[in-house]
């Protein structure tokens, strides 16, 4: 037997049945998906096979992008990512910053800020759908009751019914239950860096401001990129959440996944199809660079 397949002929068969299981269900699956979203099946007669279709390529993807249905989807997850990003990195940062500080019960208080991770988007946004009632003056319900009850009768407003930035509303939910878990990356990158570095910095007469911003904020760095992809990339899939608090679809709040589960549902496979693969674009535009720039950190040290 050849040298070299007695040295990679044990590995590979053990891991053959992941490749296997990944060709087929990932990438097999993904290819169908490319195939499908260039062909004309758009109606339930083509899906089920009774009416012919043929390949048109990249028409569907022409069209799409050429609708003023699917560019206020596009805006509309381009605005709801803002929003999640900036809540849940701003919320995650300062909790894991007050945490990091000697504090009494802060088991209690870190169980609290990840508490919310712990509940379904589905089962929060059934809450939540309540708490963003547009309902305003005497039937005032949810936040807007709560306004009203404190004295903010200004702050009143139609939530997630507002057509230009109905989403933003939607992320605050999601920045509700993710703000715990960006605390947690950012509170394990506090913790992780040497007591030494901070007691040095004393030493030279560093101020605690100067401290955190020359010494401890530098070192978090690939924290706060690992967070932003992460997050990035979850809020680039929403679905549930968003159902689960405007169903049904609304256009106000309506974002791709949202249209390939209409498509779908209709029987327009070829467009259902073309949303996943447009999805997939935009999320693999976030993740390769950030997987580039951890093979070049791996490779450099």
């Amino acid at each position: 037997m050849p040298r070299q397949l007695r040295r990679w002929g044990p590995p590979l068969l053990l891991i053959s049945p992941s490749i296997i299981l990944m060709a087929v269900f990932v990438y097999g699956l993904l290819a169908a998906n490319a195939q499908t979203s260039m062909t004309d099946i758009h109606t339930a007669a083509q899906a089920t096979g009774r009416a012919p279709s043929s390949f048109v390529w990249f028409d569907n993807y022409v069209a799409l992008l050429g609708t003023e249905a699917f560019q206020h989807s596009l805006k509309n997850l381009l605005l709801y990512t803002v929003v999640f990003l900036a809540g849940t990195m701003f919320f995650g940062f300062l909790w894991a910053w007050l945490l990091d500080r000697p504090v009494r019960f802060e088991g209690v208080f870190r169980s609290i800020y990840l508490f919310p991770m712990a509940v379904s988007f589905v089962a929060s946004g059934v809450v939540w759908r309540w708490l963003l009632n547009s309902n305003q003056g005497e039937q005032a319900s949810g936040l807007n009751r709560l306004f009203q009850i404190v004295g903010l009768d200004f702050l009143q407003n139609n939530w997630w019914n507002n057509v230009d930035v109905g989403i933003a509303a939607i992320a605050i939910p999601a920045i509700w239950q993710l703000s715990g878990y960006v605390m947690a990356l950012f509170l394990a990158g506090f913790r992780g860096i040497p007591e030494e570095h901070r007691e040095a910095a004393r030493v030279d007469g560093a101020t605690e401001w100067q401290l955190y911003r020359h010494v401890l904020f530098p070192q978090l760095g690939p924290v706060a990129l690992s967070a932003v992809i992460i997050v990035g990339h979850m809020s680039l899939k929403a679905f549930d959440l968003i159902m689960a608090i405007s169903k049904p679809a609304n256009y106000q709040t309506k974002v791709p996944a949202i249209d390939m589960y209409v498509f779908k549902s209709s029987f327009d496979y070829a467009n259902s199809a073309a949303v996943g693969s447009i999805l997939l674009v935009i999320v693999a535009a976030l993740i390769i660079p950030y997987l580039i720039h951890i093979t070049r950190t791996e490779k450099s040290k």
